[in-house]
């Protein structure tokens, strides 16, 4: 009963882990498409050069 257990749980943590990772690359994709949107569509800064879309 106990070696069962312990399969299901281990089967549980794992599904667990998958997901999380999953969702995870999920926001670093989302992550990475707004940064690029940010990098190409820039404002222009006083002077006609392009400005920085971010503020630090």
């Amino acid at each position: 009963m106990v070696p069962l257990l312990l399969v299901l749980l281990l089967a549980l943590l794992l599904f667990g882990a998958g997901f999380a990772l999953k969702a995870l690359w999920w926001i670093a994709v989302i992550v990475l498409v707004v940064w690029l949107v940010g990098f190409f569509v820039r404002p222009a800064a006083s002077g006609g050069k392009r400005g920085r879309w971010y503020r630090w």
